[in-house]
């Protein structure tokens, strides 16, 4: 079973009692890919939760998803780098939608826990302050990123415009 240390330092769990941080660990299980791996497809649904124990995962976006007319030398474009004590696919505990992107081993090994939808639902239900700090922090995240992501959108179209 992972270490709660671990569990404690990962930034959607702050917050959480070690007894709550132990209710987790007993629903995760540990996984390992390869450099190249691909973890979870952009486009395909999404049933579980990543955190990186040890290794370095890409995450990527593919162009050619959106039915572009694009060059066949197109590839996916890395838009973060995801690394120890770090989340990734936690959308994928708010709502049975498809993946925004893809993740793929970018270290010669990467180590993983895993979070089930269902399993964390369950946990949830059961241990309703469990549920409420993971999904307020999740919010806070996805609201951070929101921000980043409008702020770069505004300089791109403002940048267009005085071209």
């Amino acid at each position: 079973m992972v270490e709660l240390s671990t569990l404690n330092q990962v930034d959607i769990f702050e917050g959480l009692a070690t007894r709550q941080l132990q209710r987790l660990a007993e629903i995760s299980h540990e996984v390992e890919y390869h450099q190249g791996d691909m973890i979870f497809r952009e486009n395909m649904p999404g049933d579980s939760m990543y955190i990186v124990l040890n290794g370095e995962v890409e995450i990527q976006v593919d162009p050619r998803i959106l039915g572009e007319d694009l060059s066949p030398d197109t590839k996916p474009a890395t838009i973060t780098m995801i690394r120890r004590g770090q989340s990734f696919g936690e959308v994928a505990l708010v709502d049975e939608g498809v993946r925004s992107a893809s993740a793929v081993c970018a270290s010669e090994r990467v180590h993983l826990l895993v979070i089930p939808r269902e399993d964390f639902l369950k946990v949830c239900k059961r241990y309703p302050s469990i549920g409420y700090r993971i999904m307020f922090n999740i919010a806070a995240d996805l609201a951070s990123r929101i921000r980043t992501t409008d702020f770069m959108l505004r300089g791109r179209l403002l940048l267009g415009h005085r071209e």
